[in-house]
């Protein structure tokens, strides 16, 4: 056995394999990409104790992305057949362990034949066999073994119940592998001349393996141009028709595979009589009733975010004003200190207020994935898709675009035409992600009243939910634009089997919630942290002496003024005066058609390295001057913050409201448009988008701003 051997674990979709993965690594997981191309990976250890006195074994565990068969249809699939045909990949695994859903045997044994069939060693894990009790069907796991020739494991990956047998399973075919003895399909009975040939030309022992190489010659990244040049010529020579050839070979599976099941599934179903999930299906999927529900789903989510949230912020939001007011009082008055309160403090603490209600965002959509109601979702939304030149697979990243952008355009590889995956790139980032909550939230605060409204919700739940149906509708009347531009002869099919509705696994749930968080805040503060010093030095500091000269005038001018409204005002005008002022200033005149200021003008200009660095970039600017218990919060500095033309309020509704719109269409996180690029392999589209979406975004703040005032 390898001193650290590497374990598959496939799947098709919804079979549980992620939730074993979950299982069998807990905390001790990572993501990244699998190696040379950008699909997302998700790998981690666990440890099997050594037999006969050996040392304990730590166990490499690579999730793959689900899939149906390892016939490819999109670049999340492809890295699936890339590993399991390239014995010299470092993911090739030395197990697979197949997770079937046992309630739908038939068609997730399928994909195992085929992995079997590639002379791999394998562990069938048997899966929602409490499902498949429900609906009446018993699976006979010895009998299971004995027909497919391999070691079958039943498990629950909900719960963790068979997992230590599972992994028993794995450690006893690492230590001595087996193998099925006959191929479940061999394409050498039927074009022996073709498979011999490839076998001998590319150095190959298998004929499974040899197939694969002639059918997916273009789609394996390991071959080079003159391997699959190669291909060509044999299948050429031999006239070989793939799309015919792998008809025949699924029919004859199937074939097969009907065998098995009969021989190890007793089907106890009532005939024609549903089941309580199709049952509730009919209501959830209904062409009215579907949608009024999802709609209604989205309001509680976003009236749960503002009012389970706000003990939780305003605990932080208070604790941050303490520390740095007792800072500033207990640390001598330097450019260090200031640095570190005005600075350091006043930024991160911009983004940790914002914490709980990210959190809440994550749990109640972890909810929803996880009782399977986010499946149906999809199916509900393909209605709509389709009208717009996508299908139901671009919901997944726009739905998750609520989430990050950045990640929801990675998840655009499951969809197979290039045209629909291009055009779901350039809408996905309509979708308001988490990133703008901060900002959507302390400005609704400030102009939105927190007045009940049918008893049940209020206006600024309402308010939330409008901004991101606006986001949505704008993401679709984008993408309906696009595909009258973008022209294409391609077709594509929406396929998705809906999982049976589950009770939230509460570990899971919080597993990804804290991933989430702490990616959010780790990603964010990097950026806040670096943007609040070089904030800080603009702000501190100013060309020549202009600084000083206006706060000796504004102290002359103001003798007799109480010492807080002093300070307050010295360093508005030490601010005004500084290199951030300046520059402030200078796009002012940009800007001030929107209702904004030079201020706004400095964190919007911010807040194109990440959207979330409006808030911090606000706390640092409007923190400047702050000093002991009258330290205020960011939220009460926005409220006091005075219109210098009109003496009035700055933050008015007409520029609230202003500043909510252009962040709803805005093109401001660079992470994102450097994952379009990677994505796209072009920097062309990374442009497009930055230009469309700015330009909405600064003709739909204007008229708001324009109409409203």
């Amino acid at each position: 056995m390898k001193s650290h051997p590497v374990i598959a674990l496939i799947g098709n979709p919804n079979a549980g394999k992620s939730s074993l993965f979950n299982q069998l690594t807990g905390l001790r997981q990572k993501t990244g990409n699998f190696p040379g191309v950008t699909v997302d990976k998700r790998s981690g250890t666990f440890t099997l104790p050594g037999q006969h006195g050996q040392k304990p074994v730590d166990i490499t565990v690579v999730d793959l992305p689900g899939v149906y068969s390892i016939y490819p249809k999109s670049l999340d699939e492809q890295i699936v057949t890339d590993i399991l045909a390239n014995p010299h990949h470092p993911d090739y695994p030395d197990v697979a362990v197949v997770v079937v859903d046992a309630s739908n045997l038939r068609r997730n044994l399928l994909l195992f034949t085929q992995i079997a069939d590639l002379n791999l060693p394998v562990v069938l894990a048997l899966n929602m066999l409490d499902v498949a009790k429900q609906q009446h069907l018993d699976v006979n796991a010895v009998k299971l073994a004995m027909k497919l020739g391999v070691p079958v494991v039943r498990i629950n990956a909900r719960t963790g119940e068979g997992v230590s047998n599972l992994k028993q399973a794995v450690l006893a075919q690492l230590n001595q592998p087996s193998y099925v003895q006959a191929l479940f399909f061999d394409p050498a009975e039927a074009v022996p001349d073709l498979i011999e040939d490839t076998k001998a030309n590319y150095q190959l022992n298998n004929n499974y393996l040899a197939l694969q190489y002639v059918m997916q010659h273009d789609g394996f990244s390991f071959l080079n141009r003159r391997q699959r040049e190669g291909l060509d010529g044999l299948i050429d020579r031999y006239r070989f028709s793939e799309p015919d050839f792998q008809a025949q070979e699924t029919i004859q599976r199937y074939q097969r595979i009907a065998e098995v099941v009969t021989e190890a599934v007793t089907d106890r179903r009532p005939l024609n009589q549903p089941t309580w999930s199709q049952r509730i299906d009919k209501v959830l999927l209904h062409p009215v009733w579907g949608y009024l529900l999802f709609l209604f789903i989205l309001l509680l989510i976003f009236q749960a975010i503002f009012a389970w949230a706000e003990p939780f912020m305003n605990a932080i939001d208070e604790g941050v004003a303490w520390l740095n007011g007792t800072l500033k009082e207990q640390l001598p008055d330097s450019p260090l200190t200031s640095l570190l309160t005005d600075g350091v403090l006043a930024g991160i603490g911009g983004i940790l207020v914002f914490i709980p209600q990210i959190a809440f965002l994550f749990m109640l959509v972890s909810v929803l994935e996880e009782s399977g109601y986010m499946s149906r979702v999809m199916v509900l939304m393909d209605r709509i898709m389709r009208k717009f030149g996508l299908n139901g697979r671009s919901v997944v990243p726009l739905i998750s675009g609520v989430a990050c952008a950045v990640p929801a355009i990675m998840a655009t590889r499951t969809i197979g035409t290039r045209r629909e995956r291009l055009i779901t790139i350039l809408v996905t980032p309509l979708m308001s992600c988490s990133a703008r909550l901060p900002i959507y939230t302390i400005l609704i605060a400030l102009v939105v009243p927190d007045q009940p409204v049918l008893g049940l919700l209020n206006l600024q739940g309402l308010a939330l939910l409008g901004l991101y149906l606006l986001g949505f509708v704008a993401a679709l009347v984008a993408a309906f634009i696009l595909k009258s531009i973008l022209k294409t002869n391609e077709r594509s099919l929406f396929v998705m089997e809906l999982p049976t509705f589950k009770l939230p696994r509460w570990n899971h749930v919080g597993l990804t919630v804290w991933e989430s968080v702490r990616a959010f805040v780790w990603e964010a503060g990097r950026v806040i942290l670096a943007i609040s010093i070089v904030l800080w030095v603009l702000a501190s500091y100013g060309p020549g002496d202009a600084m000083e000269r206006a706060e000796a005038r504004v102290r002359q001018e103001n003798t007799t003024a109480p010492k807080a409204a002093l300070e307050n005002e010295v360093a508005a005008q030490r601010l005004e005066y500084s290199y951030a002022g300046h520059f402030g200033h200078f796009i002012e005149p940009a800007i001030k058609p929107l209702g904004y200021d030079w201020k706004i003008g400095i964190a919007l200009l911010s807040s194109f390295a990440a959207r979330e660095v409006f808030v911090g970039t606000m706390s640092t600017i409007y923190s400047i001057g702050d000093a002991g218990e009258d330290s205020q919060t960011i939220r009460d500095r926005l409220r006091s913050e005075r219109n210098p033309d009109t003496g009035g309020p700055m933050y008015t509704p007409a520029l609230a409201f202003s500043l909510l719109v252009f962040y709803v269409f805005a093109m401001m996180c660079m992470s994102t448009l450097a994952t379009v690029y990677r994505e796209t392999k072009s920097w062309k589209w990374p442009v497009v988008q930055l230009a469309y979406m700015s330009a909405l975004a600064y003709l739909a703040a204007f008229l708001v701003y324009q109409i409203m005032t």
